[in-house]
């Protein structure tokens, strides 16, 4: 199979960005199209949240465990079981017949992606060298919110030919076909790979030569701060992956097109911010040598200016001012995003699948809570801002929590008995 010419290093990383993007076309495509079935299964604003919050359950539990089954099973197994799973998913959510039907499809999409992005992560521990950590978690990343933006226009225009069902027959079609193409191109040990060459052996991570039993106690408290940030975070990106389509669609009564395109405005800023993000972090690391000022002091920085960001939503209700706020706000927020994925790898670098999986479960907790909490608000109050509220405050908490971190302090894997219980179930 031929490859552009590009290094097996980059097909790797492209295809990881690929399967990013994917994923979170499949997640948010929802948030466009419940104005379709939100009419047409007559949900109200906190049971629409619901539909969105569905898939962050099944999501939460797979974190962690999906963590460790990459660890132990491999990337290349985890996610082509993975795919065919949120591709089903993500077909049955178009056929759907009410509100029951719509929670079960996307409780399955949480079951098939909740191991994706810590298997990415365990894949890019032995794909990526430890200088451009920062830089491939951005990248991927910001390839996740180009499906973000994507979403909203692209779902529209399918819904204004076909209908809201039609968007995610096709998404589901995109799903398998890179599932296809990824069981073709990877492989687990980089120096297995057909097409790798001596001078990319020669700057990734020496492959492990047995297998790693995690000490589960030791590494989830050690995580535990990393988790607490990436929720304060993840409350954010929730609140904005579910409701700004529509925010402008309600809030200032624009017509679904335009709602979709302001949206997607908001979401682009967040894929410079990703990018940025990485390759800012990477610098600081190559330039100081210090993983907590490229780390943790970069990400308390991005979360106090998506604060102030934020901040002209609560004073003013003028459409100029919310995009650029908001746009801001996201730009802002997905800069934390290179260096929060990174620290697992530096962290726990012989573990990062299940490291990465514990730090995301903070995300997915606030999947859980955030949008459902947010249509509650809105269903109650009538006010589309409020819900930013939780978001400024949760992100000035997170400012403190950065310092706890400690991404310069490797975790070293010493078992208790507990971990010795784990590893007897594993065996």
């Amino acid at each position: 199979m031929k490859y552009l010419r590009l290094r097996a290093t980059s097909v790797v990383l492209l295809m990881l960005c690929l399967m990013y993007f994917i994923t979170y076309l499949d997640r948010v495509n929802v948030s466009t199209a419940a104005s379709g079935f939100g009419k047409e299964f007559n949900l109200s604003k906190t049971e629409i949240g619901l539909v969105f919050s569905a898939f962050a359950y099944p999501y939460l539990v797979f974190q962690i465990i999906g963590g460790w089954v990459s660890d132990k099973f491999g990337a290349r197994r985890t996610l082509i079981w993975c795919g065919l799973l949120w591709a089903v998913a993500t077909i049955c959510t178009g056929f759907a017949g009410g509100l029951v039907s719509l929670l079960l499809a996307r409780l399955l999409l949480g079951f098939g992606e909740g191991a994706t992005f810590p298997a990415a992560t365990s894949a890019m521990s032995r794909w990526v060298s430890k200088d451009n950590r920062g830089f491939a978690q951005g990248i991927t990343h910001a390839f996740s919110r180009i499906g973000n933006a994507v979403a909203p226009t692209a779902v529209v225009a399918v819904m204004a030919v076909y209908g809201w069902r039609e968007s995610f027959y096709i998404c589901g079609v995109i799903s398998l076909v890179w599932v296809l193409i990824w069981s073709r191109v990877f492989t687990e040990d980089p120096s297995k790979h057909p097409r790798i060459t001596p001078q990319e052996l020669d700057v990734l991570p020496v492959a492990k030569k047995k297998k790693v039993t995690v000490a589960w106690k030791p590494l989830f408290f050690r995580m535990l701060p990393v988790t607490l940030v990436y929720f304060c975070y993840g409350w954010t990106l929730w609140l904005f992956l579910s409701w700004i389509p529509q925010y402008f669609l309600h809030s200032y009564d624009m017509d679904i097109k335009k709602s979709a395109l302001f949206a997607s405005g908001v979401f682009f800023a967040g894929v410079i911010g990703d990018t940025l993000g990485g390759i800012i972090s990477d610098r600081i690391l190559k330039r100081t040598g210090n993983l907590r000022k490229a780390r943790s002091y970069m990400v308390a920085v991005c979360m106090f200016l998506t604060l102030l960001s934020l901040l002209p939503l609560m004073w003013t209700h003028d459409r100029t001012v919310s995009i650029l706020s908001l746009s801001a706000g996201f730009f802002f927020a997905e800069m934390t995003i290179g260096p929060m994925w990174a620290i697992p790898m530096d962290i726990a670098p012989d573990c990062s699948g299940t490291a990465s999986g514990i730090m995301n479960t903070g995300s997915a907790m606030a999947a859980i809570l955030s949008p459902v909490i947010s249509g509650y608000v809105i269903d109650r109050t009538g006010n589309w801002e409020l819900p930013f509220v939780g978001s400024i405050i949760l992100m000035g908490i997170g400012v403190l929590l950065c310092f706890r971190i400690q991404p310069d302090n490797r975790f070293h894997n010493v078992k208790t008995p507990l971990d010795d219980a784990m590893a007897n179930i594993q065996a």
